[in-house]
């Protein structure tokens, strides 16, 4: 007998789709499932199914101060079963972090800051003393559970004088701890955009990838994705929209739809202010964002999900099939309005409109 079996559920394609789950696992998913199950949910072919959405790039260290949320605002109750805090704490404080992130029901995960307290202050690269390998590593050892990547912010206001170094001890620590995921956040100069790629190799996540800034991928003189962005992105540098604040422009990235670049993967970069005040309030936001611009619900869908688990090596999460956790999102697609803002104030007209309403985290059930 299940536990739990999803009937008469909808892919993203139309297609009927049922899901059985067990002890924290889904056993099955067809067309058609019939078999006992102590709790069956009825969809009525009226609700769509996917694996649960994960939100690669947020920040829900709940004892930070300056950028901070709770992980179960940002990830159970708006759809969202997968969490990754990018990058908040660091080595002095990660452990702390784990310890707060067993007790809530959306499954948590952290890049290490390469700084050894993380985002405590904005210019957290400044000092390089605080770049410590040998802690990192212990750490990364000590939390193999949790710990999914590295994090360096590369922007003027976090580097202070120290330009490209910091991306390469971060490059450093990564090639000396099996090449774990290196996730780099890129704003104003220094560095220079141009050098950061350089840098990064595939399979490295480029954040805030379609920011409005002169430091950015587009070139404000031509209106054109710079050609050094394109051999990035040729390269395999992963592409994450982390919206934020002050990170995600309408404009670069319908320009760079058109140049043919596509964000990998689709974050919010979210926090108790953003998220409360916007323009950035959930992750159905955002992928309804880069609905209008012009991606299918498909592929939004997949960079949410299959996209990000691949990519931070979580290898049982991302996937509606056997033998992966019992993460699942249910959602509703409707016609409607709804008036979307950038983070530079630009706004577009949504007329499709994506809402979870369950959520269901290792078998679990909660109503959105």
């Amino acid at each position: 007998m299940f536990d739990l079996l999803v009937k008469n559920g909808k892919r993203i394609n139309g297609e009927k789709v049922e899901v059985a789950i067990k002890d924290g696992v889904i056993l099955n998913v067809d067309t058609t499932i019939e078999s006992p199950a102590e709790k069956i949910i009825d969809l009525a072919g009226e609700h769509y199914v996917s694996a649960g959405w994960i939100d690669d790039h947020v920040h829900c260290y709940e004892k930070m101060t300056l950028y901070y949320d709770y992980p179960d605002e940002i990830g159970v109750t708006k759809g969202v079963t997968t969490v990754i805090d990018a990058g908040t704490t660091g080595a002095e404080n990660i452990g702390d972090f784990y310890e707060l992130a067993k007790k809530v029901k959306t499954n948590v995960y952290a890049l290490i800051n390469i700084s050894k307290w993380g985002i405590v202050e904005q210019d957290e690269l400044a000092d390089l003393t605080k770049i410590q390998a040998d802690l990192v590593h212990d750490r990364l050892v000590e939390l193999p559970q949790f710990i999914v990547g590295i994090k360096a912010r590369m922007s003027k206001t976090v580097i202070g004088e120290n330009g490209i170094t910091p991306l390469e001890l971060a490059k450093d620590i990564q090639r000396k701890n099996q090449n774990l995921p290196l996730m780099i956040h890129i704003g104003s100069a220094p560095p220079e955009l141009q050098e950061i790629l350089a840098v990064l190799d595939e399979g490295d996540v480029l954040t805030h990838c379609f920011n409005g800034k002169p430091n950015g991928i587009l070139d404000k003189e031509t209106d054109q994705i710079k050609d050094f962005a394109k051999v990035g992105y040729e390269k395999g540098i992963v592409f994450d929209i982390g919206h934020g604040t002050d990170s995600f422009n309408f404009h670069v990235a319908e320009t760079a739809l058109k140049a043919g670049i596509k964000a990998t993967s689709i974050s919010t970069d979210i926090y108790h202010r953003n998220r409360e005040n916007g323009p950035v309030y959930d992750l159905a936001t955002t992928m309804e964002k880069l609905r209008v611009v012009g991606y299918s619900w498909e592929e939004i869908l997949d960079k949410v999900t299959n996209v990000p688990a691949h990519y931070f090596h979580l290898e049982k999460k991302g996937k509606l099939a056997a033998g992966y956790d019992a993460d699942l999102t249910i959602f509703d697609l409707s016609n409607g309005e709804k008036t979307l803002t950038d983070s530079n104030g630009f706004t577009r007209t949504a007329k499709e409109l994506i809402k979870p309403v369950k959520t269901i985290i290792g078998g679990t059930i909660y109503d959105n």
